[in-house]
């Protein structure tokens, strides 16, 4: 029953261009992103800067070098769950709420990009 239900749905989907096309861009968007998070983290002995924050006492938050490799996995969450969303989306409620929802997780991710280079860049910069 269920295998059933994602066949359909795949096809359904296929059977739309521009989402199939903004569904393959989130996951080579996400793909790319999680390469350049894979390059750029390097094992280190101290404590980096991982995230940033203008509520804090010191703004600049340190952790273990591995808790940079979050981001990738984010970006590859962000990118399943909202191709998984848009698929249901558009068999429910038809192509532009689904439209919508790939687009907003393609500019999460591009935005996940942004921050996790800038966080990077302050623990090594280019």
């Amino acid at each position: 029953m269920f295998i059933e239900t994602l066949k359909q749905s795949f096809k359904e989907l296929f059977t739309n261009r521009y989402l199939t096309v903004l569904a393959i861009v989130s996951f080579v968007l996400a793909l790319l992103f999680l390469v350049f998070i894979l390059i750029n983290v390097r094992p280190s002995e101290l404590q980096l800067v991982t995230h940033y924050t203008a509520f804090g006492v010191t703004q600049l938050y340190r952790d273990q070098w591995w808790y940079l490799l979050g981001f990738a996995v984010f970006g590859l969450f962000t990118a399943f769950f909202h191709t998984a969303l848009a698929i249901k989306m558009y068999v429910t409620k038809g192509s532009p709420l689904a439209i919508m929802v790939l687009w907003l997780g393609i500019g999460i991710i591009l935005f996940a990009w942004v921050m996790s280079f800038s966080i990077i860049n302050v623990w090594s910069p280019f």
